[in-house]
Parts: structure tokens; sequence; C-alpha cells
């Protein structure tokens, strides 16, 4: 049975502010897994699909969602998700 409540992530910005975000997907890349996140903020209307994406990683029983710093692996991350949406078109 599919889950089709939306899930809600709130994260803390650099300046203090809390921003909320839905997960949209999770994928893995070289055994690490990787959270597509869509602002909730966003207008339905708006032409621009912005998603962030970041490193998940689980301490316990919760998940953490980081900021991918390095250039190498965000970009391998983007690139395998390209060619995901490559393969559904």
């Amino acid at each position: 049975m599919e889950n089709e409540e939306k899930q809600i992530i709130e994260t803390i910005d650099e300046e203090g502010n809390v921003i909320n975000f839905e997960l949209f997907d999770i994928v893995e890349v070289d055994g690490q897994e990787y959270a597509l996140l869509l602002p909730e903020d966003v207008e339905e209307d708006s032409e621009e699909d912005e998603i962030v994406l970041m490193r998940l990683t689980k301490d316990g029983e919760e998940y953490l969602f980081e900021t991918i710093e390095d250039d190498e692996e965000f970009n391998k991350v983007e690139e395998y998700i390209k060619t995901l949406e490559d393969e559904e078109e």
C-alpha cells in the first residue's frame, strides 16, 4: 500500500530560518541515499521546477538531511537523476 500523504521535511538555513520541503523521492548512488526535496512555498503555477538535493544519513532511528559540499559528489548524483529522467521520457 502506497503512502499518498506528503512527507514534509523541516530544515533550518544558515540564518536560522525554518524552511519546509516536500520529500519528492529518495535515490541511491554508490550505496549512499540522497533525498530530492521540493520547496513547499513554490507557487503551483511556477514554471521553475526547483529540486533541492541533500545527502540522507541515518542516526539511530532518525534521518538527517545534509548539504552536499563536494562538487564531484553533487555532480555524480545530478547526472544519475538526469539518466532517470531520460529513461522516463
